[in-house]
């Protein structure tokens, strides 16, 4: 889906230190926050702490107020700088009450970053601990713009961990299954022989399955193929000699996408199983 032809007119950056024109998100370690913090409980700036600087053109004043808002319950008001002006520009549809779903808890994962939402086109970039949270962060992103959006995800996974080795081993790849059922492809087992060795290496810490679908077909219909895709997935894992006592499964269907349903490579993206160290 292409972005609105009228919507360059205002782009929005947020957060963080301006640098050659790259607003830059504080570092993980210095925003004194975890994902669990709530409005009006905003988290205390610590001396290291970087300002989040709200930076771009928005076409009303309860749009700004509204950003400003959010940002300062996320991160405390004292860190919040504001460089937003109002100016008569074309928008989308409910374009502020989008900017400001996007805002959620999830962006807190990201240090030295940069949303940047101009018009119905949005990119994030950054550093995350896994790749877990990068695609975390990125789905609650595109839930909240909706499917009239296009999410670029250029988030970065850092760090070794246990989960590390679980995402370099599955590497963006997608465990096959035969079309609209839980039996997985020769080639799904096969990726699931690597993960195998993977999971050797996390020791007796808990893997949960997870399944993900596109959006095609009723909502009801993909929660349940995508777990009973999780299970199948289990179950072959188990067959190759993991315990069953550190897996579980879940399955959320089309609810956490990871790109744009409206198209067949977004939706390709979206068919997928993930494995997360709890």
């Amino acid at each position: 889906m292409r972005p609105d032809p009228h919507s360059r007119a205002f782009p929005l950056l947020l957060w963080g230190l301006v640098l050659a024109g790259v607003a830059a998100l504080p570092p993980a370690s210095a925003q004194g926050a975890s994902a669990t913090a709530t409005a009006g409980q905003p988290p205390a700036a610590t001396a290291a702490a970087r300002p989040v600087i709200a930076a771009g053109t928005v076409p009303d004043e309860a749009t700004r107020a509204a950003v400003l808002s959010r940002l300062r319950t996320l991160y405390g008001a004292e860190r919040v700088v504001d460089r937003i002006e109002v100016d008569a520009v074309i928008a989308p549809p409910n374009w502020g009450e989008r900017v400001v779903g996007m805002l959620g808890p999830d962006l807190q994962q990201v240090s030295v970053g940069e949303l940047s939402i101009d018009g119905n086109s949005v990119r994030i970039r950054g550093q995350v601990a896994n790749e877990a949270a990068r695609q975390q962060v990125a789905s609650a992103i595109a839930t909240a713009a909706g499917p009239s959006y296009v999410l670029k995800n250029a988030l970065a996974g850092g760090g070794a961990s246990t989960q590390d080795v679980l995402d370099r081993t599955l590497a963006d790849r997608i465990v096959e299954f035969q079309s609209g059922s839980a039996t997985l492809t020769d080639g799904g087992r096969a990726i699931l022989d690597e993960m195998v060795v993977a999971l050797a290496q996390v020791g007796h810490q808990q893997v949960q399955v997870i399944g993900h679908t596109d959006s095609v077909g009723s909502r009801a219909a993909n929660i349940g193929l995508s777990l009973q895709r999780a299970i199948a997935v289990k179950a072959y894992l188990e067959q190759r000699g993991v315990s069953a006592d550190h897996l579980g499964v879940q399955g959320f269907g089309p609810d956490r996408p990871v790109a744009d349903n409206a198209t067949d490579e977004g939706r390709a993206r979206n068919r997928r199983i993930e494995f997360r160290v709890l």
